[in-house]
C-alpha cells in the first residue's frame, strides 16, 4: 500500500518563483505538483505558508564518535529538523577523525541508527592517508585543514595538499587569508574545483573574485554575517575569528551579488564549561541558520531566490546530492514549511542541540520554520520533534 502525503493551499517555491499549488507525495518522492484535489493518507493545510525545498546544511560537526558530550547524531538531527534542515553533511574532525574507510563505515552506521534527517559525510585527510582518500566512495568531499581548527588534522605541506586535491573529486578546504589564495592557486594548476569553507574577510573574497568562479565555491556562515569582532567573547569564539564591520558588509554584498555559493552553519557545539575555559573554538548554528536568513529576507537584506539558491539548490549541485535541493517531480519530498509572519526570539532554553545554547540568544527574528518534512515524513511540527529514520544521501 502506498504511503501518501498531500500538501495543499501553500505558496510553493518552484523554479525561482512562488506558485499557489498543491504537492502530492508518494513513497517519499514528489509525484505531482498541481492545482486540484487528491486522496492521501495524510494532509497538510499550508494556507498562508511558504513551502521551500528542505534546507541542506553542507557544514556541520555532530561530534560523533568520541565527543558526544557536546552533540551526537540524535540531538544534532533534532536541532537540524527544528531549523528546517532536511539533510546535513558532517565533517571528519571527530575522535578519532574519519581518516579511513573503516571509520567512515562506522560513522555511517551510527548516523543511520540515530539521525532523523538525511546525512552524508566529508572524508578526512592527513599527511599519510592518501591511499584511503583515493579509495573513499560515497562521500561529499575530502576535507583539508590548511589552518588549525578543532582536532589535529592540520596539513601545512603544499605538496601533500596538491596530492590530496588531485586524488579527490572535490575538496572542502579550511584555508584562511593567504592560505585561501594558495588553495586557489593549487586548484587552478590541477584544474580541480574545491569548496572554500567559511569565508570571513574581504581579501578572501577578492581571491575568489580573481578566480572568476572557475575552480572555487565559496561558503559563508551566519555568525560571520551577523556578528563582528566586538561581539567576540570566550563563548562566541570561533575559527575563523569574527572580523570587522567592513568585512561583514563585504560578505553581505558578495552574497547578494552571487559570488558566495552557499550558507553553511559550521555547527560546532561545545559545552558552556568548555567555552568558559577559553580552549575551544566554534558555536552551534544548525538550528538558527534558516530563521536568521528568513529574517534577512523579511528585512530585504537578501532575496528569497538567493536564500533558496545558497541553502538548498547549490549545496545539492556542488556535492551532487541525488534528488535533493529542489521541488521537482521525482525528487525526494524534502520540504520546510515557513511562516514568514511569525515573530520569535531565539532562546537558549529552546535549543535542541545538546550543548544547549546559541550565540544568537536574544535575537528577535521574523520568519520561522513550522514544519520540516524528510522524504514525505514530518520530522518537526510546530515545536515538536518527531520520530523518523534518516537515510544516507545518495550521490549522483
Amino acid at each position: 500500500m502506498s504511503d501518501t502525503l498531500f500538501i495543499q493551499n501553500g505558496m510553493i517555491y518552484i523554479d525561482g518563483r512562488i506558485a499557489r499549488k498543491n504537492i502530492l507525495v508518494e513513497n517519499g518522492s514528489i509525484k505531482k505538483i498541481f492545482v486540484g484535489k487528491a486522496v492521501a493518507d495524510e494532509k497538510i493545510n499550508a494556507s498562508d505558508m511558504l513551502v521551500l525545498p528542505g534546507s541542506i546544511d553542507p557544514h556541520v560537526h555532530f561530534r560523533e564518535p568520541g565527543l558526544t558530550h557536546k552533540e551526537d547524531f540524535r540531538t544534532g538531527s533534532f536541532a537540524a529538523a527544528a531549523g528546517g534542515v532536511t539533510s546535513v553533511l558532517d565533517m571528519p574532525n571527530t575522535k578519532p577523525p574519519t581518516l579511513t574507510r573503516k571509520l567512515l563505515a562506522e560513522k555511517i552506521s551510527l548516523a543511520a541508527s540515530k539521525s532523523i534527517v538525511d546525512f552524508g559525510f566529508h572524508f578526512g585527510s592527513s599527511a599519510d592517508n592518501l591511499q584511503e582518500v583515493e579509495k573513499a566512495r560515497d562521500i561529499a568531499s575530502t576535507k583539508i585543514f590548511m589552518d588549525a581548527s578543532t582536532g589535529n588534522m592540520l596539513i601545512q605541506d603544499e605538496d601533500i595538499v596538491s596530492k590530496i586535491i588531485g586524488a579527490s573529486r572535490i575538496c572542502t578546504i579550511h584555508a584562511e587569508g593567504r592560505n585561501a589564495r594558495k588553495a586557489i592557486e593549487i586548484s587552478e594548476k590541477l584544474k580541480k574545483k574545491f569548496y572554500l569553507c567559511h569565508v570571513s574577510t574581504q581579501n578572501e573574497l577578492e581571491y575568489v573574485k580573481e578566480n572568476g568562479g572557475k575552480n572555487v565555491f565559496a561558503e559563508v556562515t551566519p555568525h560571520h554575517l551577523f556578528l563582528i569582532e566586538t561581539d567576540q567573547s570566550k563563548l562566541i569564539r570561533m575559527k575563523p575569528s569574527l572580523k570587522n564591520e567592513s568585512d561583514r558588509r563585504a560578505l553581505w554584498d558578495s552574497l547578494n551579488a552571487g559570488l558566495i555559493d552557499t550558507i553553511g552553519s559550521d555547527h560546532a557545539p561545545h559545552t558552556i564549561e568548555e567555552k568558559d575555559s577559553g580552549d575551544v573554538y566554534g558555536v552551534p548554528g544548525v538550528e538558527t541558520r534558516l530563521p536568521l536568513m528568513l529574517d534577512a529576507v523579511n528585512k530585504r537584506r537578501l532575496t528569497l531566490r538567493r536564500l533558496v539558491e545558497t541553502m538548498c539548490e547549490n549545496p545539492a549541485k556542488i556535492f551532487r546530492l541525488k534528488n535533493k535541493g529542489f521541488i521537482k517531480k521525482g525528487y525526494d519530498a524534502d520540504f520546510v514549511i515557513v511562516d514568514m509572519k511569525a515573530q520569535k526570539k531565539i532562546r537558549n532554553d529552546e535549543m535542541r542541540t545538546k550543548c544547549g545554547w546559541s550565540p544568537f540568544d536574544g535575537f528577535e527574528v521574523r520568519g520561522w520554520p513550522v514544519k520540516t518534512i524528510v522524504r514525505g515524513k514530518i520530522v518537526f511540527d510546530d515545536g515538536d520533534v518527531m520520530k523518523n529514520k534518516g537515510r544516507g544521501i545518495v550521490y549522483g
